[in-house]
């Protein structure tokens, strides 16, 4: 595999700029930097970025489309690149079995069915699959995830299949909403999950554009693509 020695040196910018964004959210809210878990969304991006970012200390990865995840996680895995995956994306009950064969979490849990796709096709893993509910803050459909009355049940159901650990929430700010209302609706229910799931702790929130305002409300994972890899090319 071919290293651009100018894309680790862009990279390395990027990182370090999200990084000090990160480091200084976390000094206003009273936390410690090391409290919010990186993410770098990698969707688009070859191989060898997602290498590059390994070498410059990224540990997790996000990744939303199987056949494009399952490709390169086998490609960097060859490498010799210890990482953990995230999938993010909606996700088929039919690609179930793919995904956990590659992933560490999934965070965009939503229904029962997709639960039980999911506990059916870790029959055969070592350790548990790590799957957050995906809460929908504004009720849309189209975007995915459960709302509150939901939320309790879908997860109950995690929580009680083999092969599967609740691990907590995420969400994504509804567009045109402010995100420290969007968060801090997310981390009433992050809380009260907590409460009747104690390991259910991560809450995974924020991205490029509002990261700061997910970690005011205790967002434990962030989820960066275009403040660390630079803007996307349309999908391929």
């Amino acid at each position: 595999m071919v290293y651009d020695d100018r894309r680790r040196a862009e990279l390395a910018a990027n990182l370090q700029q999200v990084r000090e964004r990160i480091a200084r959210a976390c000094e206003a809210a009273g936390r410690p930097p090391g409290s919010v878990i990186l993410t770098a969304v990698t969707k688009t991006y070859p191989a060898s970025d997602v290498l590059l970012l390994a070498g410059l200390g990224i540990t997790d990865v996000a990744e939303n489309r199987d056949q494009e995840a399952s490709a390169k996680a086998a490609e960097v895995r060859a490498a010799g690149a210890g990482l953990r995956w995230h999938f993010v994306g909606q996700l088929q009950r039919n690609k179930a079995r793919s995904v956990v064969t590659y992933a560490d979490v999934v965070e965009s849990v939503d229904s029962e069915r997709l639960v039980t796709a999911l506990a059916r096709a870790t029959a055969d893993r070592a350790v548990p699959l790590d799957v957050l509910i995906q809460v929908s803050i504004d009720g849309d459909p189209e975007r995915g995830g459960v709302i509150e009355n939901d939320l309790w049940r879908v997860s109950d159901s995690v929580a009680s299949s083999d092969g599967l650990r609740l691990a907590g929430v995420m969400a994504v700010a509804p567009l045109g909403w402010d995100p420290d209302r969007a968060f801090a609706q997310l981390a009433v229910l992050a809380g009260r999950l907590a409460e009747r799931h104690p390991g259910a702790t991560t809450l995974s929130a924020g991205m490029s554009g509002d990261l700061e305002a997910a970690i005011r409300h205790g967002a434990t994972h962030v989820r960066i693509g275009t403040s660390l890899l630079g803007m996307r090319n349309s999908l391929r």
